[in-house]
């Protein structure tokens, strides 16, 4: 199984966490499940992915509100 490393996008945010799932979006879902998040005024949190066999990096915004997931906006 794939293994990714998820942190927080913003600057104060926690160290990044080890994750193994299938797909980078499902890693940045598992890790707001295991380890929360600090959502903006829209009740939605941006996490960083980075593919640990690749170093690829994609942003992921969440709602907590409704689970929905999309990349950041640049």
């Amino acid at each position: 199984m794939p293994s990714f490393t998820v942190r927080p996008r913003h600057p104060h945010g926690r160290h990044g966490r080890a994750v193994d799932e299938p797909t980078a979006e499902a890693a940045a879902l598992a890790y707001l499940e295991d380890f929360g998040g600090d959502p903006d005024e829209d009740d939605v949190v941006a996490v960083v992915v980075r593919d640990a066999e690749t170093g690829r990096e994609q942003c992921f915004r969440i709602d907590l509100a409704t689970g929905e997931t999309a990349p950041c906006s640049a």
